[in-house]
C-alpha cells in the first residue's frame, strides 16, 4: 500500500495530522447521546445497593426480613444467597511472585460478602423493587449484625505484628506479596561506589477518581435463549464480557453479550467487574425481568476503585561527575480490602517500567511490599503507575541539585538520554525506540521562558510571595503487548463501518479512528462510523487503557487496509478483465495502469455483492475482520515547565505558568491530542495541591462528597500551553505514541517540584504531596 506520506493518499482537512473536530460533539452536546442510565428496558426493575457502615466486621446476619415486606420489593439479594448459587469471583491478571517464588496471596471479591466486612461502604446487600424510592427505602430496613473489628487503615502498619488481620486465613501480615524487581547486584555495587546519594521520603496520595458519569448498569436475561444481557459503562465489552461470564457466572461468553453505549469519563476505574453486577444479574434470572443500577455519587466515592495510594523510600545514586548512576526505591502499596483486576501493577511493575524516565540511570532496582488495608481497593488511574515513577525520579533530581548545591536543569542536561543514543536500552530494561529527550527539555526550556523565571522570582518576593519552579522531563511506557480486532465494513447503504474492541469514554475514538481510514483507503471522512460496544459484533478487544486505542485500533486498521486493497485489485481487475498486476489503487481509486479506467473503493464493493461469476476463492465485497498483534510498546515523553507562587501568611498555592512540549509521535488529531494532555495535565496539578482520599482511624471515609474532597477547578488553573515536538514510533505502522496519560506523567513531577521549589527558597524542607495550605503554612513557620 502507499506510504502515509505519499502525496498521492493526501487526504485534505480531514486526514492524519489534521485539526478536525470530534464526531460525536454534536450529539452530545445537543443532549441526544446515550448514556446507559438513558436506556430503560420494558418491565424494567430497579436496585439499590445497600452498603456496610463498619469498616471492619464479622457478619453474624443480614436480616432483610422486614425489608422483604416492604411496598415494591420484589427481593432482596445477600452474600449467602450468591455463595450457594455458586458463582465465582473476578481474577486478578498481574500474577506477581516473591523473591523466592512463593506466589502472591490472591483475595476472592465475592460480590456480596457471607462472611466478613472489609471496608466502608462495601456492598452487603442489594434491594429490588418496582421503584428507585422503594428499593432505597426498603433497605433502611435491613438489620445487619456484626462482630466489629479493628480497622487497618495506615498502610505502613498493616504488617506490623500484633495488626488486625484482613485475611486471617490467607495472610500473618496483611502482606500480599513482597516483590523485587530490577537488577539488584548492580543497583547495589552503584549505590556502594556512589560518590553522593540522594534520599527521599515520597507520598503518593490515595485519590478518588471521580468521573463524571457514575456507574450504572442493567441487566436482563433471556429465558429462551438462557442468555444474559448486561448493559453498562465500560471500557471495553469484550474483556467485561469474559471475566464476567467465565470467572464469575461461570459461563460460557457466548451466553453474555455486553453492551456499552456513551461513557461519561473513566480515567482507568470503569474496565473491571465489580461487585454490583452479579446481584444485578442473579436478580434479573430470578425474576425474568431486567433490573437496573444507578450509582448515586457518595455511593460511588465508596465504592469506585480509587487510584494511587502509595509510600516511597527513593534514592538515587551519583558519580564525582554528578552522573546518574543507580536509582533504589522502596514502595509500601495499598491495595485496600481486595486485590483487583490489576491492583498489584501500580506499585511494583510500573514503578520500575517507568522510574528511570528519560535520564541515562545505568541500573534500577525496585523492591515493594503491597498490603491489605480496610479500606476502598485500588486500581488503576491515569497513568496507573507512570506518572508515579516519574514522579520519583524527578524529585529525586530536583533534591540531588540541593544537596549538591548545583544547577537542577545542568543536571538534567547532563543525564538525558541524547537523540544521537536512540534506540536506547535503559537501565530498567526498557527498549526505548525514539525521541530526542535533551531537545525536547531545551525547547521546553525556550517556550516556557525559564530564562525569565529569576526575574519573576523577584518581583513575587517584593510582593512578599515566594515562586518555584517545577521541570520535569518525563518518559512513559505505554500499549504493551496485546490482541486486538480490526474490522472494516462495507455496509449497503454506502457508509463504512470500524469495528474496534477499544471503547471511547471521551478520547473522540470516531473522527480519530476515521481520520486514519480517510487517510489509508481515500474514504469520505462523513461516511465511516464506528461501532465498538457491542460484544457480539467483536472477534476480539483489550479495550481502552494504558494510552493504547491509536496504537491498536490504527495497527490492525493499516493490517485491514493491506487486505482490503489487495481484494480489491483481483475484484477490480475481475470487472475490467484485466489482471490484479495491472490495477493500482490511488486516493481511493482502483484503476487500471495507464488508462482512464477506474472505479471508487465504495463503488467497487457495490457493483462485487452484484458478482454472479467471481473466480474461485473470491468473495464478493470489500469487508475485511480480524484480530491484530498489537505492536511492541511505545514511549510518549516530554518536558512540562511548572510555575508556582505561595503565599507565605496563608500557605495558598497559586498555579501561575504551565508549558508543555510533547513527543506523541505522529498526531492523528492534534486538536484532540492537546487537549487529552491539558486534562491529563490538570489530573497531576489536583493530586499535587488538593486531592486525597483520607480515612480516620475506624476506617471511614472523610473526604465522602465533593463538600470534602477537593479538585481543581478551571478559575485555579492559567494557560496550559502546548507545543508538539514530535520523533515518529518505530514500533507500529502509524508511528503514533500514546497520549491519554503523557499529561499526567509530566504534571505531578512538574507541580510537585515547583512547590518544594519555592518552599526551599525559604529554607522550608519537603512536604508530602497534596500541598494543603495547612502543611505548606507549617512547613515555612518551622524553617522560621
Amino acid at each position: 500500500m502507499p506510504a502515509l506520506d505519499d502525496p498521492a493518499m493526501s487526504s485534505g482537512k480531514f486526514g492524519i495530522g489534521q485539526n478536525v473536530p470530534r464526531k460525536e460533539d454534536p450529539t452530545l452536546l445537543t443532549g441526544h447521546g446515550k448514556y446507559t442510565d438513558d436506556l430503560n428496558l420494558d418491565g424494567q426493575l430497579y436496585a439499590y445497593v445497600f452498603r456496610s457502615p463498619y469498616a471492619h466486621a464479622i457478619i453474624k446476619n443480614v436480616d432483610t426480613a422486614a425489608a422483604m415486606e416492604s411496598p415494591g420489593v420484589h427481593m432482596v439479594v445477600t452474600g449467602k444467597d450468591l455463595v450457594e448459587a455458586g458463582y465465582g469471583t473476578p481474577p486478578c491478571v498481574v500474577p506477581l511472585k516473591s523473591p523466592d517464588g512463593t506466589d502472591m496471596v490472591t483475595t476472592p471479591w465475592m460480590a456480596l460478602p457471607a462472611d466478613r466486612i472489609r471496608y466502608a461502604g462495601e456492598a452487603v446487600a442489594m434491594v429490588i423493587a418496582d421503584t428507585y424510592t422503594q428499593a432505597k427505602d426498603a433497605a433502611e430496613l435491613i438489620d445487619l449484625d456484626v462482630e466489629e473489628l479493628s480497622a487497618v487503615v495506615d498502610m505502613e502498619k498493616a504488617a506490623a505484628n500484633g495488626t488486625e488481620q484482613i485475611w486471617p486465613d490467607l495472610t500473618s501480615n496483611n502482606t500480599a506479596v513482597h516483590w523485587e524487581g530490577g537488577k539488584k547486584d548492580e543497583t547495589e555495587e552503584a549505590f556502594a561506589k556512589a560518590a553522593h546519594v540522594t534520599k527521599m521520603r515520597l507520598n503518593n496520595n490515595r485519590l478518588v477518581v471521580a468521573p463524571i458519569e457514575p456507574r450504572c448498569s442493567i441487566a436482563d436475561y433471556d429465558s429462551e435463549e438462557d442468555r444474559y444481557v448486561f448493559h453498562s459503562c465500560s471500557q471495553g465489552v469484550f474483556g467485561l464480557r469474559n471475566n464476567l461470564a467465565q470467572h464469575v457466572l461461570k459461563v460460557e461468553p457466548e451466553k453474555l453479550r455486553v453492551l456499552t453505549y456513551n461513557v461519561g469519563g473513566s480515567f482507568g476505574m470503569k474496565i473491571y467487574v465489580y461487585p454490583e453486577y452479579l446481584p444485578l444479574l442473579h436478580a434479573a434470572k430470578a425474576l425474568r425481568r431486567p433490573v437496573k443500577w444507578t450509582d448515586e455519587r457518595s455511593g460511588s466515592f465508596l465504592s469506585d476503585t480509587h487510584g494511587r495510594a502509595m509510600k516511597f523510600d527513593a534514592e538515587l545514586a551519583l558519580d564525582e561527575d554528578h552522573n546518574f548512576t543507580g536509582v533504589r526505591v522502596k514502595v509500601v502499596g495499598d491495595l485496600g480490602a481486595y486485590i483487583s483486576f490489576v491492583g498489584p501493577m501500580m506499585a511494583s511493575l510500573n514503578i520500575l517500567r517507568n522510574g528511570i524516565g528519560a535520564y541515562k540511570t545505568p541500573t534500577m532496582f525496585v523492591e515493594s511490599d503491597l498490603v491489605f488495608t480496610n479500606k476502598t481497593p485500588v486500581a488503576a488511574y491515569r497513568g496507573a503507575g507512570r506518572p508515579d515513577g516519574n514522579y520519583i525520579m524527578e524529585n529525586l533530581i530536583d533534591q540531588a541539585a540541593r544537596d549538591l548545591g548545583i544547577d537542577k536543569i545542568e543536571l538534567r542536561r547532563k543525564n538525558l538520554v541524547p537523540a544521537d543514543m536512540m534506540p536506547f536500552t535503559a537501565g530498567n530494561g526498557e527498549q526505548i525506540d525514539s525521541g530526542d529527550f535533551l531537545g525536547t527539555m531545551e525547547k521546553a526550556l525556550e517556550v516556557g521562558d525559564v530564562a525569565g523565571f529569576a526575574a519573576r522570582r523577584k518581583e513575587s518576593e517584593s510582593r512578599g510571595k515566594l515562586r518555584g519552579l517545577g521541570v520535569s522531563s518525563f518518559c512513559e511506557v505505554t500499549a504493551t503487548p496485546a490482541k486486538e480486532m480490526g474490522g472494516v465494513r462495507f455496509e449497503e447503504d454506502g457508509s463504512v463501518t470500524i469495528v474496534t474492541g477499544t471503547l471511547d469514554y471521551g478520547q473522540g475514538h470516531a473522527g480519530t479512528f476515521a481520520q486514519i481510514l480517510v487517510d489509508l483507503l481515500g474514504i469520505p471522512f462523513d461516511k465511516v462510523r464506528l461501532l465498538q460496544g457491542d460484544s457480539d459484533q467483536l472477534l476480539a478487544g483489550g479495550g481502552s487503557g494504558g494510552s493504547r486505542s491509536v496504537m491498536a485500533t490504527g495497527s490492525a486498521l493499516v493490517t485491514c487496509s493491506e487486505q482490503i486493497i489487495e481484494k480489491g485489485k483481483q475484484l477490480a481487475g475481475h470487472l475490467f478483465e484485466t489482471a490484479a498486476a495491472d490495477i493500482e489503487f490511488n486516493e481511493g481509486k482502483f484503476g487500471v495502469v495507464g488508462t482512464d479506467r477506474e472505479i471508487g473503493i465504495i463503488e467497487l464493493d457495490k457493483e462485487s455483492r452484484k458478482m454472479t461469476n467471481l473466480p474461485e476463492g473470491l468473495d464478493p465485497g470489500l469487508t475485511v475482520e480480524l484480530v491484530n498483534d498489537l505492536p511492541d510498546p511505545a514511549y510518549p515523553n516530554g518536558c512540562h515547565v511548572c510555575e508556582v507562587e505561595i503565599d507565605p501568611e496563608t500557605g495558598t498555592v497559586t498555579l501561575d505558568r504551565y508549558m508543555t512540549v510533547n513527543d506523541f509521535g505522529v498526531l492523528v488529531n492534534p486538536m484532540l491530542v492537546e487537549g487529552q494532555a491539558q486534562g491529563g495535565v490538570v489530573q497531576g496539578i489536583g493530586q499535587v495541591l488538593c486531592e486525597e482520599a483520607v480515612y480516620d482511624e475506624d476506617g471511614q471515609l472523610l473526604t465522602g462528597s465533593f463538600m470534602d474532597y477537593a479538585m481543581p477547578r478551571a478559575g485555579d488553573l492559567p494557560n496550559i500551553g502546548f507545543v508538539s515536538k514530535p520523533s515518529p514510533a518505530t514500533t507500529n505502522s502509524l508511528g503514533v505514541k500514546g497520549c491519554g496519560e503523557g499529561g499526567t506523567g509530566g504534571s505531578l513531577p512538574a507541580t510537585s517540584c515547583a512547590v518544594q521549589d519555592a518552599l526551599a527558597s525559604a529554607g522550608a524542607q519537603p512536604i508530602e504531596i497534596p500541598a494543603t495550605p495547612e502543611k505548606v503554612w507549617r512547613a515555612l513557620n518551622a524553617a522560621g
